[in-house]
């Protein structure tokens, strides 16, 4: 009890000292906002949870603070670059360990797979720790929902790995299109190079020794079990529906970003979904998404009327806009958007990176509107990390919210999950109408089903094609809720 007594304290100081100096360090409107020095009293205790990829990142941008504690399943892949440079720090496998026996953390970083998101950031939550989540925010739309009410009952300050959020891009095109620049916005096209893994597999037949160092039933965590294998870990889990989002999941909260903010989108009234050959396992090779927004409410300068929204990925790509010159590239290398206006188009790269009037050399006499949101330093390079740690120090009644908080964010992801489950719910043959506010979707009757896939096999047999596959009907509406909701393998706390 003292120990707790003494936390809350320390907490509660670290709180009041951040908001004093908050004068010197939030800076409003077009200026930006930076730190200075911090005493070692004013430094936040942070937790790592996976640690061996993408959270290794995260963590050195946020060496500021004091990195107290890693944890991570693969200690072999954790030992490439954290636990090397952090070697005295803390180290633990299992996350509900981590928590139950540290008590010293003040805010947790976690780079999962997209599976493992959600229980641990809730457990964070609960705690009183300020959570930073890797995008996807999580694996369902009914995950999201959760984390954004209990962020918000709790009064953590939450931020999603989206740095492009944070960036100037994002917040120009925002400034452009509420001033009008290209008038009322009907139509976004979207797209990306990804997946640049392997997708539209099959589950493997035969199962791998499981190396030393890897804790495979933690890996699995709140999904099915299933016997190791190297296609799954490291890193190619991206692709499999039980860990992954596949390309959208991976993506969509960079590149759709700039649209959901601009067009201040909620929740779409329909999507439909087809792609590439798609199986009960693994996310398809290739996949279109069509979006459909309602209108929102006007601002002074721009309306906000009906929007359709598409998404292009795994090589497939929307029409070129008339005003590109030849050889001008779309986007950027990772993807982009182009945003249609009654008066003009706007395009940019993945994050919101380079936007620019179309045709470019309009940009040569664009009188820019001035800077209204505020500017984060170095968003790409740690700044968007460090505006949520600055966010953590302030007092929750008080505290100016990092940029990509769980409030936005929250319903940005719920958009992008719940396009995954317009590709799996495809053969339904129909635009599906969302529900948002009770998640769920209107026009799946109780005898509607699913087909798909689950073996796809060819060979040359005597010189004639054999095609052989394997498909089970499921029952669209309840597998729809399971889908929406998330299932977790008995023995792991539901959420």
């Amino acid at each position: 009890m003292k120990d707790k007594q003494n936390l809350l304290g320390r907490r509660k100081f670290i709180g009041t000292t951040a908001t004093l100096g908050a004068g010197f360090t939030i800076l409003p409107g077009h200026v930006f906002a930076g730190f200075g020095h911090k005493p070692p009293s004013d430094k936040l205790n942070i937790a790592g949870i996976g640690v061996g990829g993408m959270g290794f990142s995260n963590l050195r941008n946020m060496e500021t603070e004091n990195i107290i504690a890693l944890c991570d399943v693969d200690w072999e892949y954790a030992d490439r670059n954290a636990f090397k440079k952090w070697p005295l720090v803390k180290k633990y496998t299992d996350y509900r360990e981590m928590f139950d026996q540290q008590k010293d953390i003040d805010a947790v970083m976690i780079a999962t797979p997209d599976h493992s998101h959600a229980l641990p950031a809730l457990m964070a939550i609960k705690n009183g720790y300020h959570p930073y989540v890797q995008k996807p925010l999580t694996h369902s739309v009914y995950e999201s929902r959760i984390l954004k009410e209990t962020a918000e009952r709790y009064g953590v300050a939450t931020q999603m790995g989206n740095q492009g959020n944070s960036d100037d891009g994002i917040r120009d095109i925002c400034e452009w299109i509420w001033a009008g620049a290209i008038g009322d916005v009907t139509h976004v096209d979207a797209w990306t190079n990804r997946p640049i893994w392997p997708q539209g597999l099959e589950r493997p037949t035969k199962s791998k020794r499981v190396p030393k160092t890897l804790d495979w039933d933690l890996f699995i965590g709140t999904a099915q079990w299933r016997e190791y294998n190297p296609v799954y870990h490291p890193w190619n889990w991206r692709g499999w529906w039980d860990f992954g989002t596949g390309a959208l999941g991976d993506m969509a909260c960079h590149i759709l970003d700039p649209v959901f903010k601009a067009l201040m989108l909620e929740y779409p009234s329909s999507v439909q979904g087809t792609s590439s050959t798609v199986n009960i396992e693994s996310a398809p090779n290739s996949e279109f998404i069509k979006y459909e927004f309602p209108r929102r409410d006007n601002l002074p300068k721009v309306g906000m009327p009906e929007v359709t929204v598409h998404w292009y990925d795994g090589g497939l790509m929307p029409p070129r806009p008339d005003e590109l010159k030849d050889g001008e590239q779309m986007g950027n290398s990772g993807g982009g958007c182009i945003f249609y206006g009654i008066k003009g188009k706007i395009m940019c790269g993945s994050s919101a990176q380079n936007p620019t009037l179309l045709p470019t050399d309009e940009m040569e006499h664009f009188q820019a509107p001035a800077k209204s949101i505020r500017r984060i330093f170095n968003a790409m390079e740690g700044g968007h990390e460090q505006d949520w740690i600055r966010a953590c120090k302030e007092d929750k009644d008080n505290r100016l919210e990092a940029s990509s908080n769980f409030k936005y964010s929250g319903l940005l992801n719920e958009m992008v999950v719940m396009g995954v489950l317009a590709v799996r719910l495809q053969t339904l043959d129909r635009k599906l109408k969302w529900d948002g506010q009770n998640m769920q979707f209107t026009n799946i009757g109780v005898n509607d089903e699913i087909r798909v896939m689950t073996k796809d096999n060819f060979e040359i047999v005597n010189g004639d094609p054999r095609f052989d596959a394997d498909y089970i009907t499921l029952p669209a509406s309840s597998t729809a809720e399971s889908w929406i909701r998330h299932t977790y393998r008995n023995g792991w706390e539901q959420i």
